[in-house]
């Protein structure tokens, strides 16, 4: 079982950038994913990137986050820019994604707050 770990979260005001990693205990060969959850919602993918580096967005962040991987270093990347206070959620990343669908580990998340 891969473990993963986020970090980068934090209180930001709107239009502020953040950037959140994940590191991975091991490679992973699978399309990678970020996913948020806000209070009271359901979690939603938010960007997908293959092992090829191939990506995917929801059209809420299209235009401004940018997910990336370096594999060498077994981590993934959510650059998020022109934040607004809608981005407020826990970000997961996921260690395999398939379609819209999380089929992998967990990390533990870490909080996105983003003030008016």
């Amino acid at each position: 079982q891969v473990q993963l770990v986020e970090s980068g979260g934090g209180l930001v005001q709107a239009g502020g950038s953040l950037r959140l990693s994940c590191a991975a205990s091991r490679s992973i060969s699978s399309t990678m994913g970020w996913y948020r959850q806000a209070p009271g919602k359901q979690r939603e993918l938010v960007a997908s990137i293959t092992i090829t580096g191939s990506t995917n967005y929801a059209d809420s962040v299209k235009g401004r986050f940018t997910i990336s991987r370096d594999n060498a270093k077994n981590t993934v990347y959510l650059q998020m820019n022109s934040l607004k206070p809608e981005d407020t959620a826990v970000y997961y990343c996921n260690s395999r994604v398939v379609g819209e669908f999380p089929w992998g580990s967990w990390g533990q998340g870490t909080q996105v707050t983003v003030s008016s």
